[in-house]
């Protein structure tokens, strides 16, 4: 039996106003391919299908498209929710989706036992505990005026308590059975990158690699865009992205995870590279440096690629500014667009750029950045962690 274990897909993102679904699309012809060449048995896709709760119409297109094209394959699917989705909208085709073996689990059920799915296939035996991304409220109960170190430990607490549950299901009712857990969260000491969005109240509130107690033969994690093992043992795996989702991951080789079974154990595991359909590029330094920078860029690929500009001055000017403006609306070569931005002087000004540099785009700041800097500028506030979380918090409900 084969699994292929992908995640994060995020279809609808847009890079700085750049509608990134050619790039999903490269990856979904390229796995649809994949799993016919390979005959793969099982593909899990371990939570955030989508960018937004609220999907767009052309996002909801792509994704049933893919599904279409999915079930004219002889695989079982098993689709979670993470933080980017709404349970609701992945859970609402649920009944429908069953009838063509497609499993989808948008969050957190009543009954633990409805998260597991059984799967026999060529004398093999399989059972995926389907853990969607869990929800403050799914894990624990709120107190008023409880302090935010409380409420770290409550979720931590809360979520060792939920995979021991799942563990000792497994070990109760399946356990002659190739065990992979799914889940959608932060494991302590895996990288990150900057298009996470974090999780719960923040890093504090990850668990270590231990909540696991080494009962599952696979983990099959997302939420993390940057592939790795974060387990001494090897069996827990963000597989990453297929697609480069920030100009942080420009240098990371996506990948899915493929597991063997034979005899119902781990025969072998690959970590298959998903081809690139675009280059993400940073150029920065001087505004003369930048221009030649972009005009020397060369390099060929699928999709347009797109690229960040950092320019550093010296000494500001209007003469400066003009130039920077400039550069970025002559668009200087054909084989790449600038979609982000800034330029920045040895000499700050004083006022607005206190806040941020000179040239950034109210557009690149994040709700969670701009809060943050509010606060750094606020003196003598107290309580400020408090208040990072709930602002946190009220985010993750609008789901921005």
């Amino acid at each position: 039996m084969k699994i292929l274990h992908t995640s994060d897909w995020h279809i609808g993102k847009q890079l700085h106003k750049y509608d990134l679904a050619e790039d999903l699309q490269c990856f979904f012809d390229w796995l649809i391919g994949y799993l016919e060449a390979e005959a793969v048995d099982v593909l899990l896709v371990s939570g955030d299908v989508f960018d937004q709760a609220n999907p767009s119409q052309a996002a909801y297109k792509q994704y049933y498209d893919v599904l279409r094209q999915l079930t004219q394959l002889p695989c079982k699917i098993v689709i979670t929710g993470g933080n980017h989705d709404s349970a609701a909208v992945l859970n609402a085709p649920r009944e429908l989706l069953k009838a063509f073996d497609i499993t989808v689990i948008g969050g957190a059920t009543e009954q633990l036992e409805d998260v597991f799915v059984p799967i026999e296939k060529n004398g093999q035996k399989l059972v995926v505990a389907a853990v969607p991304f869990l929800k403050d409220r799914d894990i624990r109960k709120s107190a008023a005026g409880e302090s935010y170190a409380t409420k770290i430990e409550q979720v931590r607490a809360g979520l060792q308590g939920y995979f021991s549950d799942i563990n000792t299901h497994y070990t109760s009712h399946f356990s002659d059975a190739f065990f992979v857990v799914m889940g959608h969260l932060y494991v302590q000491g895996s990288a990150i990158s900057e298009s996470e969005r974090e999780i719960q109240v923040g890093n504090q509130a990850g668990v270590s690699a231990a909540v696991f107690q080494g009962v599952p033969d696979y983990v099959a994690l997302g939420h993390i865009h940057k592939p790795q093992v974060v387990s001494q043992e090897g069996q827990i795996h963000y597989c990453g992205s297929p697609i480069s989702l920030s100009f942080s991951e420009r240098e990371d080789q996506k990948q899915v995870n493929v597991i063997t079974l034979k005899n119902n154990k781990l025969a072998h595991l690959e970590r298959v590279p998903v081809p690139k359909g675009r280059n993400l590029l940073t150029f920065s330094g001087s505004l003369e440096e930048v221009r030649q920078q972009l005009l020397d860029y060369n390099a060929k690929t699928p999709l347009l690629s797109l690229a960040e500009v950092v320019v550093n001055e010296a000494t500001e000017s209007l003469e400066r500014r003009q130039a920077f403006e400039a550069l970025l609306n002559d668009a200087p070569n054909p084989l790449l667009q600038i979609v982000k931005s800034r330029l920045t002087f040895a000499n700050k000004v004083r006022g607005a750029s206190e806040a941020f540099a000179v040239g950034t785009d109210v557009a690149d700041v994040t709700p969670m950045q701009m809060f943050t800097k509010k606060l750094e500028l606020q003196s003598g506030l107290e309580n400020t962690e408090e208040l990072k979380a709930a602002f946190k918090d009220i985010l993750q409900e609008l789901g921005i």
